[in-house]
């Protein structure tokens, strides 16, 4: 499950968790209070897991990811019906990053492009300036959009619903295989490169920890070769559960009404 060469409209929509390319990392294990007691974590390590995304669904956390060539941070806060999402993404001969800031009814995009010379207006795609999205204008909710009815971008739930065994090795910390076949409709799982790893999908190793509350603080599955690239790494990761911040509108000396060509960019 690498990052292809991809063309300036699909790795753009691929930043936005697309499936497949959004793959979340975390620095550690999360020790912030959702501002409740802390449940008792279940003794059998399957059902610890599929406790632990529960409190994802309240939509209040901050979230890193990492795989491949695509790095990315961001923070969910139901509560104020906003996200904001920063994403770095290229193979070296291509590159973007992005920024993109929800707060219902409104977003805004801001983009940074290189290595895509001859691309129809790209000077208006690189300005600067964050653009403010008219929604009636935006057809693929995938490339702009964000579902506040499903909060978490990489489908936690479905991941740990499709453990196939794990077992507890130390505080916290749980070790297995996850059958990627059945989580494919989770954010980070790209049901094309499932196909393509053939019958290893269903018994790939994943390590997950929890913090002292027993949430998921990060997943990572360990990914084998896929059409000629090199074995890796996709984690996804959470902190701040119960304490994220809402997301800030952008100065209004720094927006501008989104493009022709961003809309065209992001609805292909």
């Amino acid at each position: 499950m690498t990052i292809r060469r991809w063309g300036v409209a699909t790795l753009v929509a691929a930043t936005l968790f697309v499936p497949g390319l959004a793959a979340c990392g975390t620095q550690g294990v999360d020790q912030g209070s959702s501002g409740s007691e802390a449940p008792a974590i279940p003794d059998d390590a399957k059902e610890a897991l599929l406790a632990s995304t529960k409190e994802i669904t309240k939509g209040n956390f901050r979230f890193t990811m990492k795989g491949a060539e695509l790095d990315g941070e961001g923070s969910v806060h139901l509560p104020s019906k906003s996200a904001q999402i920063n994403m770095k993404a290229g193979d070296g001969e291509f590159s973007m990053d992005m920024e993109i800031i929800y707060i219902e009814p409104d977003s805004w995009v801001k983009l940074s492009i290189k290595g895509a010379d001859g691309v129809p207006g790209l000077e208006k795609l690189n300005s600067g300036k964050y653009q403010h999205l008219d929604q009636s204008k935006i057809k693929n909710a995938d490339g702009l959009g964000f579902d506040f009815k499903d909060v978490d971008p990489a489908g936690s739930e479905a991941l740990t619903r499709a453990v196939v065994d794990v077992q507890k090795t130390g505080a916290g910390a749980y070790s297995g295989t996850i059958d990627l076949t059945k989580a494919t409709e989770a954010g980070m799982v790209d049901a094309e490169a499932v196909k393509g790893i053939g019958a290893d999908a269903a018994k790939l190793p994943f390590e997950a920890k929890l913090d002292a509350q027993g949430r998921l603080a990060s997943m990572t599955i360990k990914m084998p070769a896929v059409g000629g690239g090199t074995p890796q790494d996709l984690t996804v990761g959470y902190t701040d559960y119960g304490s994220s911040a809402p997301a800030k509108a952008p100065p209004a000396s720094e927006t501008v009404e989104a493009s022709p060509e961003t809309y065209e960019l992001f609805n292909k």
